[in-house]
């Protein structure tokens, strides 16, 4: 195991050492609170149920393709209330895909989502990693992870794309989905995408801080599948 790989080895299983115990013990939360965590509630606008926090993600994004946005959060005032402290609702596990802005998308601003961008919405290490911080420390309620239509990385990993550079650690962790897709009916991207999603949201669940997130009711993990033609954002599970 080379030098950076066992940096990123130890960093991660740290991470989730640290992590995992504090679910239990709350030592993240009274560690850090003073310094990341405010129970502000004209800042906080996540206490609410994981099932709550989906519905205003999707009432956003219906707002969005309806033409009828409210622009929240997205003025001035919020982003001199949000400063100092954030406690996002959702967290979005998306493609680096220029076209697709989880903001825009869902009518949201600034301290509203907790948003992760990687070519493919891959969950890495390093992704995950963002994201059992932002259930376990900043209190996000859901996990949407996010593909979209025509996507790239996909695209490239069907047709056994030859890529320099780490591009290929993209290539490989997208492989599992485009290999679950392979014989369904119907358009063989669209199918490997959607089916890119569901082994992202897999590999999110099997992390133990998130998996018991969700087991205490806090938090739960949703895919979905983003139009980029319409829009629309359409859930997976």
């Amino acid at each position: 195991m080379n030098s950076k790989k066992q940096k990123a080895h130890f960093s991660r299983r740290n991470l989730l050492k640290i992590s995992a115990g504090a679910v239990g013990a709350g030592v993240v939360t009274a560690g850090l609170g003073s310094k990341l965590v405010f129970p502000d509630k004209a800042v906080a606008e996540n206490d609410m149920t994981p099932d709550q926090a989906l519905r205003a993600l999707m009432e956003g994004n219906q707002r969005f393709i309806s033409r009828k946005p409210k622009n929240i959060n997205q003025g001035f005032e919020r982003l001199g209330a949000v400063a100092k402290t954030q406690k996002p609702f959702a967290a979005i596990l998306s493609c680096a895909d220029s076209r697709v802005p989880s903001e825009i998308l869902f009518d949201r601003g600034f301290g509203d989502l907790f948003v992760c961008r990687v070519a493919g919405n891959i969950a890495t290490p390093e992704e995950t990693g963002s994201l059992e911080f932002g259930g376990l420390v900043l209190g996000t309620k859901v996990i949407m992870v996010m593909g979209h239509e025509r996507c790239g990385a996909v695209d490239a990993t069907i047709k056994g794309a030859q890529v320099p550079g780490q591009i290929g650690s993209l290539i490989e962790a997208i492989k599992p989905g485009v290999e679950k897709a392979k014989g369904k009916s119907g358009d063989s991207l669209e199918n490997a995408i959607k089916a890119n999603v569901m082994v992202q949201v897999e590999q999110l669940k099997s992390s133990p801080v998130i998996a018991q997130l969700i087991q205490e009711g806090k938090l739960k993990v949703v895919g979905s599948y983003y139009d980029l033609d319409t829009g629309k954002v359409t859930l997976l599970s």
